[in-house]
């Protein structure tokens, strides 16, 4: 497996979904650490705010971008290595949530959620790893969620999209290992965002977006493939998803206090 694990020396840092929750959180902690970084997200008044409060060593750079427009993501990483350097770490953390139960499917609601959270990540790694093939080096890092490990109730799009990163990013560590490229993913538990906010059961080890970007810091210079936390949820989850379903569901209905007919 590659060595490499970008320092601020090396490059800069691109990080998206950076206007809100743990990509804004992250940004600021990168900057903190000395890194430049290229921030973005659809929002770019809330870009402005994040480049205002960088602290230096680091700076904060907007780049606006919606991540389901494949010309413009691979605009905006030219624009990036023209302006700031190459890309030596990229952070692809750009996500949405919507409620999927079944009692109702809407295929427009997956299809949203699937094209920023799956095709958004892929749209972005794109250009970037062409770029990183070309130097030999680089270091990639998907942030996926604890969600990923079996279907919790009414997380039937996003968890099915953090599902598929992991296994994606799985899949992808064996030919990024020829191009020397490090490939990283990022499972957090539940951080309080507006898109937890929308869950309908409880969640514990909730932690707030500075105490998520901590961790992940330090996942992205340690360099291990998964980064997950809280371990005191990470770990009971992955004893979980190896219980047979006749034990999983039952527990899952407890847990999740969803013994009532959703509408």
């Amino acid at each position: 497996m590659t060595k490499y694990r970008a320092t601020p020396q090396d490059g800069t840092v691109w990080v998206t979904g950076a206007s809100g929750g743990i990509g804004y959180a992250l940004a600021l902690a990168l900057a903190r650490a000395g890194y430049t970084v290229a921030a973005s997200a659809r929002s770019a008044d809330r870009l402005d705010d994040l480049a205002k409060e960088a602290v230096a060593p680091g700076r904060i750079v907007p780049f606006p971008l919606d991540v389901t427009d494949e010309a413009k993501v691979r605009s905006v990483v030219e624009r990036i290595e023209q302006e700031l350097g190459p890309i030596a770490l990229a952070v692809l953390n750009a996500g949405t949530s919507l409620p999927a139960t079944g009692v109702r499917i809407q295929p427009p609601l997956y299809e949203r959620v699937y094209d920023v959270n799956l095709f958004g990540v892929v749209r972005c790694m794109a250009p970037v790893v062409e770029r990183m093939k070309a130097r030999n080096k680089g270091q990639i890092a998907i942030v996926g969620s604890l969600t990923a490990y079996f279907g919790l109730p009414g997380t039937a799009a996003y968890g099915a999209t953090k599902a598929a990163l992991n296994a994606m990013a799985e899949s992808l560590r064996f030919d990024f290992h020829t191009l020397d490229i490090r490939i990283q993913v990022i499972n957090p538990g539940f951080v309080d965002t507006a898109m937890t906010r929308l869950n309908r059961f409880p969640m514990p080890g909730l932690m707030t977006p500075d105490a998520a970007a901590k961790r992940i810091t330090s996942g992205l210079q340690d360099g291990g493939f998964e980064v997950t936390f809280p371990r005191r949820l990470a770990w009971p989850m992955k004893a979980v998803r190896l219980l047979p379903h006749a034990i999983l569901f039952p527990l899952l209905f407890r847990l999740t206090r969803w013994g009532r007919r959703p509408s």
